[in-house]
């Protein structure tokens, strides 16, 4: 009888066990899936952010040394023997690209210094010091801001790539300062990223509403029509869709042809290139965005609410207002919380549609990942874009109780 119940309770723990791997079985491709496509991407992301090995990997040997240097005059003969040697060597190895370019973000021209220096280095060891050789091969060398450069790169990671991205710069002391005022862009782009992300989501918000009612509380024959009409931007693509604003705002085009014969202007209007144009566009792509979430939640809430409380008495505002708009709230939340996030991010229709004074952040990340190839300064934007959003996320789902709202449903 003992061996009978050890036996059932061993089959049954095997039971029990396949019951897991195979519930793990389900759930292991969406991990999979989330850790490769999704936390690893943001996790480069993160590291890419304050990694620096550009310098710290060429010359190893020397940056490894001046980190001992105090910062005043010129390093010791040592250290710039040391230097030299290695910088004779990245030119044999033809590796002078990569910490050229870095160096060239801290001084202008630095990039053309170290390779100019570089192909001047003699083969063998020189009759006089490294120090009198490289002074002169260029001047510069006894300048102290280009030992500094060297110094502050000799790390494999930093946080100057973060400290840019927040206007931020070190000071003389070892302390942080703000950057002088002509060099100040990036919080004014948070500002006005996060501002025109705003304004479409209320305008995608005070468009789509109506428009979400009237699907609603149509026939299905209209409710049909709406929807594919709500749904065909999607079969459109993006460039297509700014393309055509482009054709539709210009000052010959359609709508100012329009305004002008029916004599509501004098002269064609400045539709394009500028903030109106951008808020347009943007505005036309996310409402959908912003029609299906609320058209979702209306969908179920029951029309014998809103008669329950005009036989109460209520007038049809309040009855919308007290009854009808609340049950709301989660189509609402959802909407506002997508449409301002893709709003955040959009890079294609500002760079069209917009000015110099209209793009937003991810044009700047773009601009250094294919133009300067600062990537360590486009993933600190990056960065700061995504704990950005993650702060008004909690923020918003704390204002409008989306988390209660979820929890109750």
């Amino acid at each position: 009888m003992a061996a009978t119940t050890a036996d059932l309770k061993q089959r049954l723990r095997r039971t029990e066990r396949r019951r897991r791997l195979g519930s793990l079985g389900l759930f292991a491709p969406s991990v999979i899936f989330l850790l490769i496509f999704f936390a690893l991407p943001i996790a480069l992301m993160l590291y890419r952010a304050v990694q620096n090995p550009e310098v710290a990997n060429t010359f190893p040997e020397s940056m490894a040394a001046i980190q001992q240097w105090d910062g005043e005059g010129m390093p010791g003969e040592p250290i710039v023997a040391e230097f030299a040697q290695e910088l004779r060597d990245a030119r044999d190895e033809r590796q002078l690209s990569a910490p050229g370019r870095r160096l060239d973000y801290e001084i202008a021209g630095y990039r053309g210094l170290l390779r100019a220096t570089a192909f001047g280095l003699p083969d063998e060891e020189p009759e006089a010091s490294w120090t009198e050789t490289l002074i002169g091969i260029d001047p510069r060398w006894e300048e102290t801001q280009y030992w500094q450069a060297l110094k502050e790169n000799a790390s494999p990671f930093t946080l100057d790539y973060v400290l840019t991205a927040l206007d931020l710069e070190w000071a003389e002391d070892g302390g942080l300062q703000w950057v002088s005022e002509h060099q100040a862009i990036y919080l004014d782009l948070y500002e006005r990223t996060l501002w025109m992300a705003f304004v479409i989501t209320l305008a995608a918000l005070l468009l789509g509403y109506p428009i979400a009612f009237l699907m609603t509380n149509s026939s299905r024959r209209v409710q049909g029509i709406l929807l594919v009409l709500v749904l065909l931007p999607f079969w459109t693509s993006l460039l297509v869709r700014t393309a055509s604003w482009m054709v539709l705002l210009s000052r010959s085009g359609p709508i100012n042809t329009l305004l002008v014969n029916l004599g509501l202007t004098d002269a064609p209007l400045e539709l394009l290139y500028n903030r109106f144009g951008v808020y347009v566009g943007m505005i036309h792509i996310l409402l959908p965005f912003m029609i299906m979430p609320l058209y979702a939640v209306m969908r179920g809430i029951p029309h014998s609410h809103m008669r329950a409380a005009a036989s109460l008495g209520a007038p049809p505002l309040r009855a919308f207002r007290r009854v009808y708009l609340p049950q709301t709230m989660p189509g609402i939340a959802a909407g506002c919380l997508l449409v301002f996030i893709l709003a955040i991010g959009f890079y294609i229709t500002p760079a069209l549609l917009g000015g110099n004074e209209d793009q937003m952040i991810s044009y700047f990340i773009a601009y250094h990942t294919n133009e300067t190839l600062n990537w360590g300064l486009a993933a600190a934007l990056g960065v700061i874009l995504l704990l950005m959003i993650f702060v008004l996320y909690a923020i918003f789902t704390r204002l409008t109780g989306t988390g209660r709202i979820q929890m109750g449903t």
